[in-house]
């Protein structure tokens, strides 16, 4: 199969849908992969680098589209290069179509096989090729609020771990999954007050075992939610249904009741956010002010470090990617159902039910 790796064009973008040893296994396996130039430039990756494994490199994204049966990308399809798209071509990426509607209908249209990194799933009910990710996110989370809260920038002048004699600042993290977990981690790791919400009872007595007396636990009420919003100086947005929009867990009105200079940071934004006064940001522009309140909204929070991200992601992502390229995409899926569950959009219809429910699409189920 010939596979395509073209130039990251989201704002402030640099990670790269496969790195230089990924391109190697593929090339082994007996594929041929098409790199524009520079794609591998933000992690620093030169072309030689990807002519040293053995890829062709290519001068535009419309050379690697036409010449590419698989796309392999790491964000979502801008309107330029869906227009590239064509029935014959196989996507491999991050697509988060329940908060993008003109994706999803622009995809359709393309005729297009779209396999989504967030929807494919594991024997063990996990999200693989999202894990890594929101690994990256959760981490993020807490080194951006914490940097937020200080006062040059706009936020309330509190230390996050405090020091003797000062208590530590109060994170609320609504959400107890894998982005959750590792943003409690980092919190913990920096001293802070650290509070894990959750709707699921089971989960958080695993997080009470995990974290013993590191954090606190609460069960995700709406009154509970509140509460912690109001004393909270941190609270990060951490929740995930997969394939869906994210719910609106935190209203307009509960942003007014909390301090002044507080951070909110809502990893759940390619989902639509779980903040009511959420819009998503770029790493150009990623924070504006709400009654008071900093709002840290960044689409791709993991494209700040970048190369850490583009490495993990690889990890995760290449057996998937090796699979689809040697058997190709319905073979593949009739012999993986976890990978199936990865597809999105199919011969011009919604194939995820999540997806189509969300934005209001025809959905039809694929029989392979």
């Amino acid at each position: 199969m010939r596979v395509g790796v073209p130039k990251e064009i989201k704002n402030h973008e640099y990670r790269v849908g496969l790195t230089p040893p990924s391109v190697a296994e593929l090339v082994a396996a007996g594929h041929e992969v098409i790199v524009e130039t520079n794609a591998g430039g933000g992690i620093d990756f030169s072309d030689q680098d990807y002519v040293d494994v053995g890829a062709r490199i290519v001068g535009t994204p419309a050379d690697v589209f036409a010449q590419s049966d698989m796309i392999v990308k790491v964000k979502e399809p801008q309107a330029s290069e869906i227009a590239m798209l064509e029935p014959r071509h196989l996507l491999f990426t991050y697509l988060h179509l329940a908060a993008d509607k003109p994706q999803a209908e622009g995809l359709m249209k393309s005729g297009a096989t779209c396999i989504a990194y967030e929807t494919v799933t594991s024997p063990r009910g996990g999200l693989p090729l999202l894990k890594p990710m929101s690994e990256v996110a959760g981490r993020m989370s807490v080194q951006v609020g914490a940097h937020y809260l200080e006062k040059e920038q706009g936020g309330r002048g509190v230390l996050l771990g405090g020091v003797p004699g000062v208590a530590p600042a109060k994170v609320a993290i609504l959400g107890g999954g894998v982005s959750g977990v590792n943003a409690a981690q980092m919190a913990v790791g920096m001293r802070a007050d650290v509070t894990i919400y959750d709707i699921n009872n089971d989960r958080l007595a695993e997080l009470d075992m995990f974290f013993s007396s590191q954090i606190k636990t609460a069960y995700a009420s709406t009154a509970a939610i509140a509460a912690a919003v109001k004393n909270a100086h941190l609270v990060i947005g951490a929740v995930l249904v997969p394939g869906a929009a994210a719910p609106k867990l935190v209203t307009a009105d509960m942003v007014k009741t909390m301090k002044r200079g507080a951070v909110l940071v809502d990893i759940a934004i390619d989902q639509g956010g779980c903040f009511e006064t959420s819009h998503a940001t770029t790493h150009q522009d990623p924070v504006y002010e709400v009654d008071g309140v900093i709002h840290y909204c960044v689409a791709n929070m993991p494209g700040a470090v970048a190369r850490t991200s583009a490495f993990a992601l690889n990890n995760a992502t290449l057996p998937f990617a090796l699979k689809l390229a040697n058997m190709g995409a319905e073979a593949a899926m009739k012999a993986d159902p976890h990978l199936a569950a990865g597809l999105n959009v199919y011969k011009g219809k919604i194939a995820y039910k999540a997806v189509a429910d969300d934005l209001d699409l025809a959905y039809e189920a694929w029989n392979g």
